[in-house]
Protein backbone atom coordinates (compact mmCIF):
# COMPACT_ATOMS: atom_id res chain seq x y z
CA UNK A 1 0.00 0.00 0.00
CA UNK A 2 1.23 3.49 -0.85
CA UNK A 3 2.67 5.55 2.02
CA UNK A 4 0.82 8.62 0.70
CA UNK A 5 -2.85 8.68 1.65
CA UNK A 6 -4.98 9.72 -1.35
CA UNK A 7 -7.44 12.56 -0.91
CA UNK A 8 -10.94 12.02 -2.31
CA UNK A 9 -13.30 14.98 -2.48
CA UNK A 10 -16.95 14.30 -1.71
CA UNK A 11 -20.20 16.23 -1.32
CA UNK A 12 -22.48 16.07 1.71
CA UNK A 13 -25.84 14.37 1.09
CA UNK A 14 -29.06 15.77 2.49
CA UNK A 15 -31.53 13.66 0.47
CA UNK A 16 -31.94 9.96 1.16
CA UNK A 17 -33.86 7.04 -0.27
CA UNK A 18 -33.92 5.13 -3.55
CA UNK A 19 -34.93 8.09 -5.70
CA UNK A 20 -32.10 10.47 -4.75
CA UNK A 21 -29.57 7.61 -4.78
CA UNK A 22 -30.69 6.61 -8.28
CA UNK A 23 -30.28 10.18 -9.53
CA UNK A 24 -26.78 10.32 -8.07
CA UNK A 25 -25.79 7.11 -9.86
CA UNK A 26 -27.17 8.38 -13.17
CA UNK A 27 -25.00 11.49 -12.69
CA UNK A 28 -21.89 9.32 -12.16
CA UNK A 29 -21.86 9.67 -8.37
CA UNK A 30 -21.81 6.97 -5.69
CA UNK A 31 -23.74 7.47 -2.43
CA UNK A 32 -21.86 6.52 0.72
CA UNK A 33 -21.83 6.66 4.50
CA UNK A 34 -18.89 7.37 6.81
CA UNK A 35 -19.19 5.69 10.20
CA UNK A 36 -17.11 6.96 13.11
CA UNK A 37 -16.31 6.29 16.73
CA UNK A 38 -19.04 7.77 18.95
CA UNK A 39 -20.14 10.12 16.16
CA UNK A 40 -23.18 10.28 13.91
CA UNK A 41 -22.86 8.77 10.41
CA UNK A 42 -21.87 11.23 7.68
CA UNK A 43 -23.72 10.81 4.37
CA UNK A 44 -21.86 11.81 1.21
CA UNK A 45 -21.53 11.24 -2.53
CA UNK A 46 -18.32 10.72 -4.47
CA UNK A 47 -17.31 10.44 -8.12
CA UNK A 48 -17.70 6.83 -9.26
CA UNK A 49 -14.61 6.81 -11.49
CA UNK A 50 -12.42 8.24 -8.72
CA UNK A 51 -13.74 5.75 -6.18
CA UNK A 52 -13.32 2.83 -8.59
CA UNK A 53 -9.71 3.83 -9.29
CA UNK A 54 -9.04 4.11 -5.54
CA UNK A 55 -10.28 0.58 -4.85
CA UNK A 56 -8.52 -0.85 -7.90
CA UNK A 57 -5.17 0.74 -7.05
CA UNK A 58 -5.23 0.42 -3.25
CA UNK A 59 -7.21 -2.77 -2.63
CA UNK A 60 -10.47 -3.59 -0.89
CA UNK A 61 -9.21 -2.06 2.40
CA UNK A 62 -8.11 1.21 0.81
CA UNK A 63 -7.27 4.06 3.20
CA UNK A 64 -8.11 7.63 2.15
CA UNK A 65 -8.66 11.17 3.31
CA UNK A 66 -12.33 11.89 2.57
CA UNK A 67 -12.72 15.65 2.09
CA UNK A 68 -16.20 17.08 2.70
CA UNK A 69 -16.73 20.85 2.77
CA UNK A 70 -13.00 21.40 3.22
CA UNK A 71 -12.72 19.04 6.20
CA UNK A 72 -10.74 15.82 5.82
CA UNK A 73 -11.71 12.54 7.47
CA UNK A 74 -9.10 9.76 7.63
CA UNK A 75 -11.04 6.61 6.74
CA UNK A 76 -10.86 3.20 5.13
CA UNK A 77 -13.16 1.34 2.76
CA UNK A 78 -15.26 -1.05 4.84
CA UNK A 79 -17.79 -2.35 2.33
CA UNK A 80 -18.60 -1.85 -1.35
CA UNK A 81 -21.90 -2.72 -3.03
CA UNK A 82 -21.63 -3.53 -6.73
CA UNK A 83 -24.34 -3.69 -9.38
CA UNK A 84 -24.87 -7.38 -10.20
CA UNK A 85 -25.08 -6.67 -13.95
CA UNK A 86 -22.69 -3.79 -14.64
CA UNK A 87 -20.37 -4.47 -11.64
CA UNK A 88 -20.21 -0.71 -11.11
CA UNK A 89 -20.00 0.49 -7.50
CA UNK A 90 -23.49 1.41 -6.26
CA UNK A 91 -22.72 2.28 -2.63
CA UNK A 92 -19.75 2.49 -0.30
CA UNK A 93 -19.36 2.32 3.49
CA UNK A 94 -16.31 3.97 5.03
CA UNK A 95 -14.95 3.60 8.55
CA UNK A 96 -13.36 6.60 10.27
CA UNK A 97 -9.93 5.66 11.65
CA UNK A 98 -7.10 7.28 13.61
CA UNK A 99 -3.38 7.18 12.97
CA UNK A 100 -1.74 4.44 15.00
CA UNK A 101 -5.07 2.65 15.47
CA UNK A 102 -5.33 -1.11 15.03
CA UNK A 103 -8.21 -2.41 12.92
CA UNK A 104 -9.56 -5.86 12.06
CA UNK A 105 -9.82 -6.43 8.33
CA UNK A 106 -10.25 -9.30 5.92
CA UNK A 107 -7.25 -9.54 3.60
CA UNK A 108 -7.26 -11.54 0.33
CA UNK A 109 -5.26 -14.80 0.37
CA UNK A 110 -3.24 -15.78 -2.72
CA UNK A 111 -1.70 -19.23 -3.27
CA UNK A 112 1.60 -19.41 -5.15
CA UNK A 113 3.69 -22.29 -6.51
CA UNK A 114 2.78 -25.82 -7.59
CA UNK A 115 2.00 -28.71 -5.27
CA UNK A 116 3.66 -32.12 -5.78
CA UNK A 117 3.16 -33.75 -9.20
CA UNK A 118 -0.20 -35.48 -9.55
CA UNK A 119 -1.85 -33.46 -6.76
CA UNK A 120 -4.28 -30.58 -6.73
CA UNK A 121 -4.58 -27.64 -4.33
CA UNK A 122 -8.01 -26.75 -2.98
CA UNK A 123 -8.32 -23.23 -1.53
CA UNK A 124 -10.84 -23.22 1.31
CA UNK A 125 -10.49 -19.57 2.40
CA UNK A 126 -9.96 -16.64 0.04
CA UNK A 127 -9.78 -14.02 2.79
CA UNK A 128 -8.21 -14.02 6.24
CA UNK A 129 -9.24 -11.88 9.21
CA UNK A 130 -6.22 -10.10 10.68
CA UNK A 131 -5.43 -7.13 12.89
CA UNK A 132 -3.13 -4.51 11.45
CA UNK A 133 -2.15 -0.88 11.74
CA UNK A 134 -4.83 1.18 10.01
CA UNK A 135 -2.22 2.82 7.77
CA UNK A 136 -0.28 -0.35 7.04
CA UNK A 137 -2.86 -2.94 5.98
CA UNK A 138 -1.37 -5.62 3.68
CA UNK A 139 -2.98 -5.77 0.23
CA UNK A 140 -2.76 -9.58 0.20
CA UNK A 141 -1.35 -12.53 2.11
CA UNK A 142 0.74 -14.86 -0.03
CA UNK A 143 0.84 -18.57 0.87
CA UNK A 144 3.26 -20.93 -0.90
CA UNK A 145 2.09 -24.46 -1.74
CA UNK A 146 5.22 -25.29 -3.71
CA UNK A 147 6.05 -29.02 -3.52
CA UNK A 148 3.44 -29.84 -0.87
CA UNK A 149 2.37 -33.50 -0.82
CA UNK A 150 -1.04 -35.18 -0.81
CA UNK A 151 -2.77 -34.82 2.56
CA UNK A 152 -1.12 -31.54 3.52
CA UNK A 153 -3.46 -29.04 5.19
CA UNK A 154 -2.54 -25.38 5.68
CA UNK A 155 -4.30 -23.58 8.54
CA UNK A 156 -4.35 -19.90 9.46
CA UNK A 157 -1.94 -20.61 12.30
CA UNK A 158 0.63 -21.99 9.83
CA UNK A 159 0.87 -18.75 7.87
CA UNK A 160 3.69 -16.27 8.37
CA UNK A 161 1.97 -12.89 8.44
CA UNK A 162 3.47 -9.56 7.33
CA UNK A 163 5.26 -7.44 9.92
CA UNK A 164 2.98 -5.71 12.46
CA UNK A 165 0.05 -7.91 11.41
CA UNK A 166 -1.50 -10.44 13.79
CA UNK A 167 -4.04 -13.19 13.28
CA UNK A 168 -7.62 -12.38 14.29
CA UNK A 169 -9.23 -15.51 12.81
CA UNK A 170 -9.21 -18.90 14.53
CA UNK A 171 -5.81 -20.54 14.16
CA UNK A 172 -7.51 -23.79 13.07
CA UNK A 173 -9.18 -22.09 10.08
CA UNK A 174 -8.30 -24.16 7.00
CA UNK A 175 -6.80 -22.06 4.22
CA UNK A 176 -5.89 -24.76 1.70
CA UNK A 177 -5.49 -28.52 1.38
CA UNK A 178 -3.56 -30.73 -1.01
CA UNK A 179 -5.15 -33.86 -2.45
CA UNK A 180 -5.32 -36.20 -5.41
CA UNK A 181 -7.71 -35.52 -8.30
CA UNK A 182 -11.12 -37.10 -7.77
CA UNK A 183 -12.01 -39.85 -10.20
CA UNK A 184 -15.59 -40.00 -11.45
CA UNK A 185 -16.32 -43.72 -11.00
CA UNK A 186 -19.31 -43.65 -13.34
CA UNK A 187 -17.33 -42.06 -16.15
CA UNK A 188 -14.45 -44.45 -15.55
CA UNK A 189 -16.81 -47.46 -15.67
CA UNK A 190 -18.41 -46.12 -18.86
CA UNK A 191 -14.99 -45.66 -20.46
CA UNK A 192 -13.97 -49.21 -19.53
CA UNK A 193 -17.24 -50.57 -20.89
CA UNK A 194 -16.70 -48.68 -24.14
CA UNK A 195 -13.18 -50.08 -24.46
CA UNK A 196 -14.41 -53.63 -23.84
CA UNK A 197 -17.25 -53.14 -26.33
CA UNK A 198 -14.81 -51.88 -28.93
CA UNK A 199 -12.53 -54.86 -28.39
CA UNK A 200 -15.43 -57.31 -28.76
CA UNK A 201 -16.62 -55.58 -31.90
CA UNK A 202 -13.12 -55.76 -33.33
CA UNK A 203 -12.91 -59.48 -32.57
CA UNK A 204 -16.30 -60.15 -34.20
CA UNK A 205 -15.25 -58.16 -37.25
CA UNK A 206 -12.06 -60.17 -37.50
CA UNK A 207 -13.95 -63.50 -37.25
CA UNK A 208 -16.43 -62.36 -39.90
CA UNK A 209 -13.58 -61.43 -42.20
CA UNK A 210 -11.94 -64.84 -41.73
CA UNK A 211 -15.21 -66.66 -42.48
CA UNK A 212 -15.59 -64.64 -45.65
CA UNK A 213 -12.10 -65.51 -46.80
CA UNK A 214 -12.74 -69.22 -46.15
CA UNK A 215 -15.94 -69.08 -48.21
CA UNK A 216 -14.19 -67.41 -51.12
CA UNK A 217 -11.44 -70.04 -51.13
CA UNK A 218 -14.01 -72.83 -51.42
Amino acid sequence: MSNQTPVVKAAARTEFGKGPSRRLRVAGQVPGVLYGHNTDPVHFSVNRLELTALVRNNGVNAVLELEIDGEQHLSMVKHVDQNVLSLEIDHVDLLAIKRGEKVEVEVPVTLTGESAPGTLANQDAYELLVEADALNIPEEIVVSIDGLEDGTVITAGDITLPEKTTLAAEAETIIASIGLPEVDEELEAAAEAAEEGGAEAGAESSESSEDSEDSDSE
